[in-house]
């Protein structure tokens, strides 16, 4: 049977944690854009990092579906429709759209892989001649979030299954020579323990956002936070009622920012500054600055802003780089005030209206006068490029990963 967090006694209200802002900033951003997909949370154990994951179901927002289709598919999306749904179209059938709750599904570690992905009765396929699929936690998990505790040490064969899902946003079952599939587009979040194990770099690359919690807690957080869970633990439906009104502002504040996303503007020279900036960090592959570019956007939503600013941008390329090696898994991730100077350089940049052609390419002003034709080529050494102290590490000295024994 799929787990799924609805029951609101089952945890503490997403407004009463102490603490973990910056964590429960990362869940409410995928929460108002799911495209931004997820987040990973790194900590000891006993710093909450579950409970505030399964506490955000709370606030989810609502999603539109089709009304009795098992998959959950999107009726306003017709390039990720079901096989079921697109026969109904096929025969003239209209889909009716319905609205639904958003949930969190968790992804136990000892699921098998047909529990994962999906079984099919074959007896029954070849006998009836029908698709016989029994859905599995993929298809429950389409349009909502999965979360994986303790990700890390999820089993190799479950994390290809995974892997292939969340880079595909289709989950293919094959089976004696049938094969059938179904849309799975989810928001990944996970949880990890470092001193368990690390993550395979394949499916930390699937996280877009990464958040390290701590348990430097100061005395009074300490105490407020035992208070509150006694206090819940007490009454948890007298505990709720308190929290309502703050767990209501909150989900308006998120509808709101929800109907805000389309109209936030991220202009050229901020996108150039972001594309600066990975470049800068020799980050490996585009897909950091396409995050960090939903998640500032998503930041200035929230925020009531129809633009993007550099506190945005430098926000989204924290969560977004933390967890990222560079130069081909060379480098570790940098270090947060490498980003933050990374992006507020690649800013400045842009503002003067540096009229490069590429990133890394040399100002007019500095190319070599031994240039005679006057071209604007791609250097790999300019002003701002792969050979400054951001592209070796910065302030860790172009520290190389240790291979492992």
């Amino acid at each position: 049977m799929v787990v799924v967090v609805t029951s609101k006694r089952s945890v503490l209200p997403f407004t009463a944690l102490v603490g973990l802002d910056r964590l429960k900033l990362a869940l409410i951003l995928n929460g108002i854009n799911p495209r931004i997909g997820g987040v990973l949370v790194s900590g000891p154990k006993g710093t909450g990092k579950t409970t505030v994951v399964r506490a955000l179901a709370d606030l989810l927002p609502e999603v539109d579906v089709v009304e009795g289709c098992r998959f959950g598919c999107n009726p306003f999306n017709m390039e990720s429709l079901c096989e079921e749904c697109q026969a109904k179209i096929a025969s003239g059938e209209e889909l009716i759209p319905q609205k639904r709750e958003m949930r969190v599904v968790n992804l136990p570690l000892s699921t098998t892989e047909d529990r994962l992905i999906g079984a099919l009765d074959i007896e029954r396929v070849l006998q009836e001649g029908i698709q016989a699929l029994k859905p599995g936690i993929l298809a429950e998990a389409h349009q909502n979030v999965l979360y994986v505790d303790e990700v890390n040490l999820l089993p190799d064969h479950l994390v290809d299954d995974l892997l292939d899902a969340a880079a595909t946003k289709v989950n293919v079952i094959e089976r004696e020579g049938i094969s059938i599939s179904h849309p799975s587009n989810f928001i990944l979040m996970g949880s990890m323990n470092p001193e368990e194990g690390e993550l395979r770099p394949q499916l930390l690359d699937r996280f877009p956002l990464h958040v390290s919690v701590s348990s430097d807690h100061s005395i009074e957080e300490r105490m407020e936070l035992v208070r509150r869970n006694l206090e819940f633990e007490a009454d948890p439906h007298a505990f709720r009622t308190d929290y309502a009104p703050y767990q209501q502002e909150l989900r308006e504040r998120i509808q709101n920012a929800q109907v805000l996303l389309s109209e936030v503007i991220l202009s050229d020279s901020k996108l150039r500054a972001i594309a600066m900036a990975c470049d800068a960090l020799e980050v490996d592959g585009v897909r950091p600055d396409i995050i960090i570019s939903k998640t500032a956007i998503t930041n200035a939503a929230l925020d009531g802003r129809k633009e993007v600013s550099l506190d945005d941008m430098q926000l989204a390329a924290q969560l977004t780089l933390s967890h990222r090696t560079r130069r081909g898994g060379l480098l570790e991730p940098p270090v947060p005030e490498d980003i933050s100077r990374a992006i507020a350089r690649a800013a400045d940049v842009t503002e003067k209206k540096d009229r490069r052609k590429s990133p890394t390419q040399v100002p007019p002003e500095e190319k070599d006068s031994s240039d005679e034709s006057g071209s604007e080529k791609r250097f790999s050494g300019g002003k701002f490029g792969r050979q400054h102290r951001f592209g070796v590490g910065g302030s860790q000295e172009g520290k190389k990963k240790r291979p492992k024994k």
